[in-house]
């Protein structure tokens, strides 16, 4: 199993002290969330999809629930991981990567990416970049 991001890793450094820990989970519930809704998703996470299809729980906090705040190559099949890899872990400064388009998507109205808030209109402003960016991917 490879960890791709962990709420922890965001909460426990330079963190808002105006935030809750829960904040740092946000960008990745994000994510997983999009991931699974459409497709990418591993088999453990079947059940959930119907309850982030019907917006009963934000990405967030879908993350710390059944995630443990961690995002891991176990939540995605294998297209999933293989795209995580290229597009969420992304360490190359040539590129654009999640972060990038999380900032350009959705991060610009607030003090900093982890004051964005875990929402569905968060969710629906971000997807459609999420989405190009997997036909990009899909498409090279």
């Amino acid at each position: 199993m490879s960890k791709y991001d962990d709420a922890s890793w965001h909460y426990g450094g330079e963190f808002p002290a105006d935030l809750a820990d829960e904040a740092g989970a946000t960008h990745i519930g994000m994510f997983l969330a999009w991931a699974l809704l459409t497709g990418l998703g591993s088999a453990e996470h079947a059940g959930a999809v119907e309850a982030l299809r019907s917006r009963r729980v934000t990405p967030g906090q879908y993350l710390l629930d059944a995630c443990d705040e961690k995002l891991t190559s176990d939540d995605f099949n294998s297209e999933g991981n293989s795209f995580a890899l290229e597009y969420y872990a992304l360490d190359d400064a040539s590129s654009r990567g999640f972060i990038d388009d999380y900032d350009e998507g959705v991060g610009g109205a607030w003090p900093t990416l982890y004051h964005v808030p875990d929402t569905w209109a968060t969710y629906d402003a971000l997807a459609p970049l999420l989405e190009r960016r997997l036909r990009e991917w899909r498409g090279r």
